[in-house]
């Protein structure tokens, strides 16, 4: 099983991140988990998920709350950065940024790694590891867009968060499901979150 770093940052779209968390952990693969503050009040908004506490207070909620196995799971505080994935020498195969705010993608883009997240993700570009961003904003500025190719010409993955419609979704997971799902088919990991198009026409 594979070892992967997930974060997520003040935007909306938590659900996204949490059902990429949940798919991975369920299949069995190992993951480091970091959220920012502003992350955390979003996440208990659209989820209803509330991580309070420490580290290891907060690291037993998400083991409970995804049903995760003893070690599988670590979790890390955003100004943690004494935290393995703040260093190359971590063994991590990529990392997922879902969602990604504006502020981290411009603090990424530029290499500010002001915080754990952006310093792992800072990291996964010059280990030449993957790294997916999933940004959440409209409308997007020249800013934005400048910031995103950036990033690509870098070798990331941009992967933002637009659910199609085609698989003809029946409620608000199913359009989750489409995103997570194509965030996992760029890590390599197989899934069936969500119909794929040659499927729908059998």
């Amino acid at each position: 099983m594979a070892t992967y770093t997930i974060a997520m940052t003040g935007a909306s779209g938590a659900p996204y991140g949490l059902r990429v968390l949940q798919a991975l952990v369920q299949g069995g693969h190992n993951v480091s988990f970091c959220i920012t503050g502003d992350g955390k009040a979003i996440l208990h908004d659209e989820t209803g998920l509330l991580l309070t506490g420490s580290e290891a207070e907060i690291q037993a909620t998400l083991e409970r709350h995804l049903g995760a196995k003893e070690g599988q799971l670590r979790y890390f505080s955003e100004d943690n950065m004494y935290a393995p994935i703040a260093s190359g020498s971590a063994k991590v195969d990529a990392m997922v940024v879902v969602p990604c705010s504006m502020k981290a993608l411009s603090s990424i883009a530029h290499g500010f790694a002001s915080n754990l997240i952006e310093r792992a993700a800072d990291v996964t570009i010059k280990e030449k590891r993957k790294l997916i961003i999933v940004p959440r904003e409209t409308p997007l500025s020249p800013i934005h867009l400048r910031n995103l190719l950036s990033l690509s010409e870098h070798g990331c993955h941009i992967i933002p968060a637009m659910p199609a419609f085609y698989h003809r979704p029946k409620n608000i997971q199913d359009l989750i499901d489409f995103i997570a799902g194509r965030v996992l088919d760029a890590l390599g990991v197989e899934n069936d979150l969500s119909p794929r198009w040659g499927d729908l026409k059998k």
